[in-house]
């Protein structure tokens, strides 16, 4: 990795990009390598939402951009991207689960939490999120499990 050294700044390149201050960060968009960039691009997809991610945002508003800067904003809006999949297809395993749990049909499972079978089946592929107040009430509704009947 090429040398990238902080002025002024209590913390080193070496350390992970999440402990650097503000001033790090830019001094490594300003005057790093690829290494020091991918590095940055790395936290980002591990929080993209987090400090690294907001710290690039807020230099993105006044930095010149040589490149860099574009790469990074695209690297935050992909990680972004990738976590709400990944949070869609978490919300939907949660509601398939519930379904399965309940022992009940999809019909009769969308009318105990108070939505039609077809917006159910939008919520189990996950085309569509449910609402935080819909999902708990079908992770409630997919906790009573039903008794079985016994012939």
């Amino acid at each position: 990795m090429a040398q990238l050294t902080f002025r002024n700044v209590d913390a080193s390149p070496a350390e992970p990009v999440e402990r650097w201050p503000y001033e790090g960060l830019v001094a490594a968009i300003e005057r790093g390598q690829i290494s020091h960039w991918a590095r940055i691009a790395q936290a980002v997809r591990r929080d993209p939402w987090g400090q690294v991610a907001r710290d690039v945002e807020a230099y993105a508003q006044y930095g010149d951009d040589d490149g860099v800067i574009s790469l990074l904003m695209e690297s935050i809006r992909r990680a972004r991207a990738q976590a709400e999949k990944a949070e869609r297809a978490e919300v939907a395993r949660r509601v398939r689960e519930a379904i399965a749990l309940s022992g009940l049909s999809a019909e009769r499972f969308a009318k105990s939490v108070g939505t039609s079978a077809s917006r159910l089946s939008t919520y189990r592929s996950g085309a569509v999120t449910p609402s935080a107040a819909m999902l708990v009430r079908i992770e409630r509704a997919g906790s009573r499990r039903r008794p079985t009947v016994r012939g």
